[in-house]
């Protein structure tokens, strides 16, 4: 007789709400918006295409779910998928010259390859740390792992600089977890940061939102830069003439929202006055119109998602569940705090989207495809 599958009916169902409650959230952030827009002049048009990808997203998530987890401890698996996203991280770094972010089909919507940088290092790391675990701390493997991280990291991080800080995290957590000396992590953190440096520098728009965060007034700076080559560098942007404008409106937002909202649809700040509001900035939409309340139900969905993420990786008995299923809550939660962290003014203003919630069909399917692989250690493990 068949084994009956065990299915964590908790997290699952967590899961769909999230996604359903996206839905509804980006056409509340989006329809006056896009009714708005000569060019699209529909109120449904971002939330429709938000259906669209979570159909197509939850049949992707029901694949990895069913599918046994083991499957994808293979080098095929492992190198494979980290080898076609990187191949596809070239090839938008020529057809989309500008941002080096999206392929763009009229009609359709955009594509982002670094979103699948996401499962495709879980699953690498996971394979190799399963495979390198007596051998950890040993020169040959950090040479390997760090060309690998650094590889993929680069190449997001050129384009997409919050990907690739989501990237770093949970690769550094697992490796710490498998047993990595901490001199070991504190060095590849200290890389990561070294670098970090050398992609916000880099771009003109990315300083001005440090500083925007950390010196607005240029105070320190001026002290340093007496002659001002810092505020020249920054200006050459035209998107930083005002870099703290985000984040003030989205502070407006979730001040005027209160204990209990100003009810769904009701929302000010998103007309015209929050940039972005359905795609990065989205958690502001929750506060204006849900309040305390909505915020807090949003993050104890994923706090739900850490605590069965957390709970897999204990009572998993392989390694290679273990690391899936630390790579996979690692992931979705720290992004998850990196958005929420920005919306509310605690940190740098970065590209990252809220994970099930904001619009965008890559995020959700490369979202739903980790989660599925967590559904699956939970189902197939033991």
């Amino acid at each position: 007789m068949a084994q009956r599958l065990k299915s964590d009916w908790l997290l699952f169902s967590t899961i769909v709400a999230m996604v359903m409650f996206g839905i509804i959230m980006v056409y509340s952030a989006s329809s006056v918006s896009a009714q708005l827009n000569p060019r699209i002049n529909s109120s449904l048009y971002y939330a429709s295409h938000q259906l669209v990808w979570a159909v197509v997203s939850f049949a992707t998530l029901m694949y990895f779910k069913r599918r046994n987890y083991r499957a994808l401890q293979s080098a095929g698996w492992a190198f494979g998928s980290l080898g076609v996203v990187l191949f596809l991280q070239i090839l938008v770094f020529f057809f989309d010259s500008k941002t080096h972010r999206w392929f763009r089909f009229p009609g359709i919507g955009t594509f982002q390859p670094s979103e699948f940088g996401k499962p495709a290092l879980i699953i690498f790391f996971a394979y190799f740390v399963t495979l390198k675990q007596d051998a950890i701390n040993s020169k040959r493997t950090m040479i390997a792992a760090s060309l690998a991280l650094a590889v993929l990291a680069a190449s997001v991080g050129f384009g997409d600089l919050g990907t690739a800080i989501v990237l770093i995290l949970p690769a550094a957590i697992v490796f710490y977890v498998a047993g990595l000396q901490r001199k070991f992590v504190a060095a590849a953190l200290l890389a990561g940061l070294v670098c970090s440096i050398g992609f916000v520098v880099a771009k003109p728009y990315r300083v001005a939102r440090m500083i925007g965060f950390f010196d607005p007034e240029y105070k320190r700076i001026a002290f340093f830069d007496p002659e001002g080559r810092i505020k020249k560098y920054v200006s050459e942007s035209l998107t930083t003439r005002d870099p703290a404008y985000q984040v003030r409106q989205s502070k407006i937002a979730v001040g005027s929202g209160g204990a209990l909202g100003l009810g769904l649809m009701q929302g000010r700040q998103k007309i015209l006055y929050l940039p972005e509001a359905h795609t990065d900035f989205i958690y502001a939409v929750v506060g204006e119109e849900l309040g305390l309340f909505g915020c807090g139900a949003l993050l104890t969905g994923f706090l739900i998602i850490l605590w069965r993420g957390l709970e897999l990786c204990w009572v998993t008995d392989d390694a290679f569940g273990r690391y899936l299923a630390l790579g996979v809550t690692s992931s979705i939660v720290i992004q998850a705090l990196i958005n929420m962290s920005v919306v509310l003014g605690m940190g740098p203003t970065k590209g990252i989207p809220l994970p099930m919630i904001s619009a965008g069909g890559s995020s959700l399917m490369s979202t739903m495809i980790c989660l599925g692989m967590l559904l699956s250690v939970s189902e197939h493990s033991g």
